[in-house]
């Protein structure tokens, strides 16, 4: 990441609640041919997220602290802030100097954009202003969010709108559309489950490129994050939901890959 500063673009995505059996169950049956194609090597990466709901864990992502490899650590993050004592710091880890990395991006001479979608990025309370408010500037609507079949193209008509020509840039999409209720993209789903939550991720994939092309469109190379903030249960165990300590939860897709320009 150290190496990238200055002269690549970021994008960071998650896919909020996305599990990862679903997404790779749907990758290895190639009903996602889009993230097959964006994917190193075609596959999605199996973490660990450092939260069980989406408030948290994005905290813990803009200070440095994305989902972690399941195999045994210690492992290099991509950026951390400064803090004593720190061991995952290693030779192309950025290390800002800023209690968050968007802070530090701007820092850098970054614009910062956050293209919000549940609830926790919706400015319409005082804690929906939170996370949002790190940023230059931030955008969200009804639109965007968990009741809207089309909210990732709605998020992705404000980007192609809002995205400048100069500068380094930072975009930062939520995802909102894998989040329950998602029954509406299965056809005669009465409730929520694992395949509606696969036909929402089909949903995303349609409109992947859309994305891809915004952001390598400006003449930089892009450095791409990609990956769930946590899962999210369908019955397992008797839950339903997320914020407690399941598998479903805690284990995420992830993927890092940089894309060169207009490479999409």
């Amino acid at each position: 990441m150290k190496s990238l500063l200055g002269s690549h673009d970021l994008l960071f995505v998650t896919l909020d609640t996305l599990r990862y059996d679903v997404a790779a169950e749907l990758l290895a049956a190639g009903r996602t041919p889009n993230l097959a194609r964006a994917l190193p090597g075609g596959e999605w990466e199996r973490r660990h997220t450092p939260a069980s709901f989406t408030y948290a864990a994005h905290h813990a992502f803009f200070g440095g602290f994305l989902p972690t490899p399941v195999a045994p650590g210690p492992h290099e993050r991509a950026f951390a802030a400064r803090f004593p004592g720190a061991s995952t710091i290693g030779p192309d880890t950025w290390v800002f100097e800023a209690p968050d990395v968007v802070t530090g991006l701007r820092a850098e001479g970054y614009h910062t954009i956050c293209l919000g979608g549940v609830g926790f990025f919706a400015m319409t309370s005082p804690q929906g202003r939170v996370l949002p408010a790190l940023f230059d500037e931030a955008h969200w609507t009804p639109e965007f969010g968990v009741t809207n079949p089309a909210c990732f193209e709605a998020q992705l008509d404000r980007l192609a709108q809002v995205m400048p020509r100069d500068r380094p840039l930072f975009t930062f999409v939520n995802v909102a559309a894998l989040h329950q209720p998602n029954r509406h993209y299965l056809p005669g789903a009465a409730q929520d489950g694992p395949a509606s939550h696969g036909a929402a991720l089909e949903y995303v994939d349609a409109h992947l490129p859309t994305l891809l092309r915004l952001a390598t469109s400006r003449g930089r190379p892009c450095r791409v994050i990609l990956c769930s903030d946590h899962g999210t249960a369908y019955g397992e165990d008797g839950h339903t939901g997320h914020r407690i300590a399941h598998e479903v939860v805690w284990t995420v897709p992830y993927a890092e890959f940089t894309l060169e320009a207009d490479a999409w």
